[in-house]
């Protein structure tokens, strides 16, 4: 009778490890929106569209979510440009910790929960932001607030995502801190350029090539 009583306490800790666990794959799964917890250390360039779409693919096969279509925030410029709003499905999107951001495309540009603590990465870690070291709070979109590509000439998205010149283009990045540009906004999905499309120009402002993706089913 006493080794019996003895047991108990092993095998509630055994049902509760099971149960922690299974809300934390419940909770994968559910997961359709992500920071990428690495870049692909090469600066702007990220191997175009169909690069960064692979990125956001392999670390969420990795978080036990490669179930979905991912696709990275990103827009493209020029002829047959992208706008990163038209690639990343209807939503809704959720946080690897289960908390929705966004209810669809119009919500995600205008009333989302984008923020410090619920932009997490695939694997619900915190991204370091503006007050942490180091800053990478940087996020790139080469995006305008509303979603769409930025317009004109100048270069707002590193070659379309295909280029790490050191002092050369630049990106658009947004700020998932939603901090640290004091001459300007500080919207998720578009704050500045970038000073280049280097790994280093990228570093200098405040990056580390990290991007936002999402579950376009």
């Amino acid at each position: 009778m006493a080794k019996a009583r003895g047991l108990r306490p092993i095998v509630s800790a055994v049902f509760f490890s099971i149960g922690v666990t299974a809300l934390a794959q419940a909770q994968q799964n559910a997961m359709s929106f992500f920071i990428t917890s690495v870049g692909l250390g090469k600066g702007g360039d990220l191997g175009g569209l169909d690069g960064a779409d692979r990125h956001c693919q392999s670390l969420a096969q990795a978080a036990g979510a490669g179930g979905k279509t991912w696709h990275a925030y990103l827009s493209t410029q020029g002829g047959g440009g992208a706008n990163a709003k038209d690639r990343i499905g209807n939503g809704p999107w959720f946080n690897a910790k289960g908390i929705q951001i966004a209810s669809n495309v119009a919500d995600l540009h205008s009333n989302n929960k984008i923020n410090k603590e619920t932009a997490l990465d695939e694997r619900g870690m915190v991204v370091k932001g503006r007050v942490d070291t180091p800053n990478q709070h940087d996020m790139l979109t080469g995006t305008q607030q509303d979603g769409t590509a930025v317009q004109g000439p100048g270069d707002a998205t590193c070659s379309n995502w295909t280029s790490s010149a050191d002092g050369q283009g630049s990106a658009v990045v947004g700020h998932h801190d939603l901090i640290g540009n004091t001459n300007g906004p500080n919207f998720w999905n578009y704050s500045h350029k970038t000073p280049g499309c280097s790994q280093t120009n990228l570093q200098r402002v405040g990056g580390a090539g990290l991007f936002y993706c999402f579950a376009a089913n």
